[in-house]
């Protein structure tokens, strides 16, 4: 597709630029939201979006899907919902055999609305889709769309009645990106937007093909010594107790990250890094997406919380050590 990886990867700025600018369209100020997302696909992740209702969730998702040129289907989560809803299931056929029906999974993009709003059982069955990007229903296993990627959403506010995710579930997400209200002159432009008559027509940016090629690209970045030193460390002084651990972690942490999020802190740095222009990723890739990497992977103690101390702050605090 490209003579080089340097021609692939000053590529791959000016596709990231234009699809911002296309995705922008749509999704007014919330920019830092849309970069997460797409280097989570790019980076072969998938991503956890935590908002109050009416920031655009759904939107996002359909807008990316759109200009990505990418299937997807929108999987409503609630208490009723069983494996086979979402996998799909096996019906006999007239011809008196069985036939495997395809379930909403079966796309390269998967929202998944409200996901602590179904049972165990069934979020079990997305886990596995997430991790081995394959099914397994009556003993068969059906490989899902490449790219896949799932993009699942929470409602922090309102709890009654939802299963918290598991640590296991949490962990396969790679960011965890949490939506705040929009600016005043963000929300009156999306206000005069959305009440009046006026149509944005998307345009496609890229293709399957495309995506799988600069997914592949990402892997290739190369790494110093010092980076994946940094990005390896800085996970373990999340982690009480342990021969790394910082004091902080000490102090407020019952429990830190594992080895999946050293995996993603470097993965992570090197899709940033390209979409920055740079050939290779600096310390300074890793702290811009680390936040929304390890905030769903460290679980804070009493102390931490009758302190008031926050995730997040903890997590500045580490990567100042």
């Amino acid at each position: 597709m490209y003579k080089s990886d340097v021609e692939a990867a000053d590529a791959f700025v000016s596709k990231y630029k234009e699809l911002n600018s296309e995705i922008s369209k749509i999704i007014i100020g919330q920019d830092e939201v849309i970069k997460d997302v797409l280097i989570s696909i790019f980076s072969k992740g998938h991503c956890l979006l935590i908002g109050v209702p009416g920031l655009a969730k759904t939107l996002l998702v359909n807008t990316i899907a759109d200009v990505l040129g990418l299937s997807y289907n929108r999987i409503q989560f609630t208490p009723d919902l069983m494996p086979s809803d979402i996998t799909g299931s096996e019906i006999l056929g007239d011809d008196r055999h069985f036939k495997f029906i395809k379930g909403p999974l079966f796309a390269n993009i998967i929202l998944a609305d409200e996901i602590n709003r179904t049972p165990p059982k069934t979020q079990a069955a997305l886990l596995e889709a997430m991790q081995e990007r394959n099914v397994t229903v009556a003993g068969k296993r059906y490989e899902l769309g490449n790219p896949f990627f799932v993009l699942a959403t929470q409602n922090p506010i309102e709890q009654e009645g939802t299963y918290p995710l598991p640590e296991a579930q949490l962990d396969r997400f790679m960011f965890n990106v949490w939506l705040d209200y929009p600016k005043f002159q963000d929300e009156l432009t999306v206000v005069k937007n959305t009440t009046s008559n006026k149509t944005t027509e998307l345009k496609k940016m890229l293709n399957a093909e495309e995506i799988i090629y600069f997914q592949d690209l990402v892997r290739r970045v190369p790494v110093t010594d010092n980076v994946l030193e940094y990005a390896v460390k800085l996970a373990a002084r999340t982690r009480p107790g342990t021969e790394h651990s910082a004091e902080i972690s000490n102090n407020y942490l019952s429990w830190g990250a594992g080895p999946r999020a050293s995996q993603f802190l470097v993965i992570g740095a090197k899709c940033h890094a390209l979409i920055k222009g740079k050939y290779s990723p600096d310390i300074e890739d890793v702290k811009s997406i680390a936040t929304a990497i390890l905030r769903h992977r460290i679980i804070r103690n009493y102390k931490a919380e009758a302190e008031g101390m926050s995730v997040d702050a903890i997590i500045r605090e580490l990567m100042k050590g």
